[in-house]
């Protein structure tokens, strides 16, 4: 459940307030200009280089985010999604959609080109996940916000498109993670649904 942060090249600028359907959540937007792993010099020409052609594949890709979740979504009756991310790196450029349905999270990768499912489908029985993410998938499965919402709500905030999304948990907070390509900057979106706070 972690994808968001697989992506995590930002610092912390500023807060806004946004609107997850008609309930307020709070929305942190961070970016930084010249992403640190773009520039670093310590990571090298080649690892700039493989960044910038997974923006581009992102950027040329038919499908969105939210098109591959409501495909991946629509494949199990009730399934809400619980991580996104875009992969450009392979042959052909998917996004890798995990939905919840029920006791099951199910693993599916869509052409990002055709919206296809690419493959099978695996299925993963909650029981067999670790506490933590038992825990985040049961509190998804009790806000009425989904993961859909908050990704509107980033893209906005952003002024952006997101390329990954997912559930992280900080300080006792289940939140949602969005992380958005806004120009050539690289902006991670935290929104904490509202009735997500642990007890």
């Amino acid at each position: 459940m972690k994808a968001a942060r697989q992506h995590a090249w930002t610092l912390f600028a500023a807060a806004l307030s946004a609107l997850l359907v008609a309930a307020p959540a709070q929305a942190v937007v961070s970016a930084e200009s010249t992403p640190s792993a773009l520039h670093s010099e310590t990571d090298g020409e080649a690892d700039r280089q493989a960044v910038s052609r997974e923006i581009e594949r992102f950027r040329s890709s038919s499908i969105s985010i939210s098109q591959a979740m409501a495909i991946a979504e629509a494949r199990h009756a009730g399934a809400t999604t619980a991580d996104v991310s875009f992969d450009g790196g392979s042959g052909v450029p998917v996004y890798r959609v995990k939905t919840l349905q029920n006791d099951r999270i199910w693993r599916h990768t869509i052409n990002a080109s055709t919206g296809e499912l690419v493959g099978g489908e695996a299925a993963l029985p909650l029981a067999e996940l670790d506490h933590d993410d038992r825990s985040n998938l049961a509190a998804l499965g009790a806000i009425r916000h989904r993961l859909a919402d908050a990704v509107r709500v980033a893209e906005r905030a952003a002024a952006g498109k997101a390329i990954s999304g997912g559930l992280v948990r900080e300080r006792g907070r289940l939140n949602f993670a969005i992380v958005v390509i806004s120009g050539d900057d690289l902006k991670e979106v935290i929104l904490e649904p509202p009735g997500a706070r642990a007890k």
